[in-house]
């Protein structure tokens, strides 16, 4: 896997592959390849034994010209400034991609949670939102969870910021729990719009779901809620990992069992309905009909992406491909669902509910799923239109069209501000 592909050039380097098919300005197309404004902070936390320790921390809002800043916020080692503006900046096409009426954001700590007590990581979450407090709103900027962050983060950056501002509002953060405002569906969101997209792709292929092999490199939310819900499908998923490892079996492996054998051990791993253990970069090489990315950016470079096997390749992480593994496996015909389409489950159920919130009206789980494909349908359907209208060379560059016009079209619309 590569570590030095920088994610924010490979978004600028998808958005100039897409400029040849869209007519926007050069001088507005700039605009479009770099963020507004990034926060960078240190949080100063006190932890359990009463000693001192600073985190670094940032939230880049790339783009606001559809409507609120939204996305994750994500804590890990490995968060940068630059892999924030580049998640900010895929966050701005995803929404635009689907057609929900939101910018982009992001935002992230650089710490390994495991390392620190649930004590001290609410001190850190509510320390991040006071300093995040004049930049977001229910009309400005929605964060949301992403790596490592869950409903309990979220619920607790919603109750910092309704403190302080002295003031009751949901919709301030999505993704969190359904007694807190939380959406029914949203748990399950990015998972399932991997696999509906996955679906639709092919049906656009003319090949049978039912019996599809499936590997699934990923095994936190988004990658096991796929992985069940494909193989509710009829496919067989047939290799899974996590960061540990990977276990394979041809004739198939439970998902759910797999889930609570990590959920025990901490590790997929070990799970005793696999054949054989295995390393990630075997599932990614794997050779099956579908592969589901659904870890970090970059997990297939430009050195592994000429092992890569699989027919389908649907993102459920953000960025797993670099420009180089897109050209190559563009050439080798694998048909690349993009995370601006394929994952974009997650936003979109955090804006249904951002809007439950706003309506103080909720609905039901059924209803959520069936708007959820709904969108995820129509966007696939513009998508292939716009790949084949314009004779392009990849279901990304197609997507990256779409949504760059949108965008644009909305900054042109507006006019500019003195």
């Amino acid at each position: 896997m590569s570590e030095q592909t920088n994610p924010f050039e490979s978004l600028q380097s998808q958005i100039d592959e897409a400029s040849s098919h869209v007519d926007v300005d050069s001088d507005v197309l700039e605009r479009l390849k770099h963020p507004e404004r990034v926060l960078e902070t240190n949080l100063t936390v006190e932890l359990d034994d009463g000693s001192l320790e600073r985190f670094k921390a940032f939230r880049s809002q790339f783009n606001g010209d559809r409507g609120p800043y939204k996305g994750g916020i994500r804590y890990h080692p490995g968060v940068s400034r630059d892999e924030v503006k580049a998640l900010s900046g895929w966050m701005v096409y995803k929404c635009a991609t689907v057609g929900i009426p939101y910018g982009g954001g992001k935002g992230g700590i650089i710490i390994d949670p495991d390392e620190y007590s649930a004590t001290e990581i609410e001190r850190l979450t509510r320390a991040f939102a006071k300093e995040l407090r004049p930049m977001i709103g229910v009309d400005r900027d929605v964060p949301a969870p992403d790596v490592n962050t869950g409903q309990r983060e979220m619920n607790w950056i919603k109750d910092t910021y309704e403190t302080l501002e002295n003031t009751t509002e949901p919709g301030v953060v999505t993704g969190k729990a359904p007694d807190s405002g939380g959406s029914e569906g949203r748990v399950e969101a990015t998972g399932r719009s991997t696999v509906l997209a996955a679906r639709e792709a092919f049906d656009y292929l003319d090949k049978d779901l039912e019996g599809a092999t499936v590997a699934v490199q990923g095994y936190g939310n988004a990658g096991w809620i796929a992985a069940k819900l494909i193989h509710e499908m009829g496919a067989t998923v047939v290799a899974a990992s996590d960061s540990s490892g990977g276990i394979y079996n041809a004739d198939g492996i439970d998902p759910v069992a797999a889930k609570d054998h990590k959920h025990e051990t901490g590790s997929i791993t070990g799970y005793d309905g696999a054949a054989e253990e295995i390393t990630n970069e075997d599932v990614l090489t794997l050779d099956v009909d579908l592969l589901i990315p659904a870890a970090l950016e970059n997990a297939i470079d430009g050195d592994l992406a000429p092992d890569v096997q699989a027919d389908v390749i649907s993102e459920a992480a953000n960025g797993p491909l670099t420009p180089e593994a897109d050209e190559i496996l563009a050439d080798e015909d694998v048909l690349v669902i993009p995370d601006i389409l394929a994952n974009a489950g997650g936003v979109t159920v955090s804006y249904f509910e951002w809007v439950q919130n706003r309506q103080r009206f909720y609905w039901t789980e059924e209803r959520v799923n069936e708007e959820l494909e709904a969108i995820i349908v129509d966007a696939f359907a513009d998508l292939v239109d716009t790949y084949e209208a314009n004779d392009l060379r990849s279901f990304r560059t197609a997507a990256y069209v779409v949504a760059v016009q949108r965008v644009a079209d909305a900054f042109e619309e507006a006019g500019t501000f003195p």
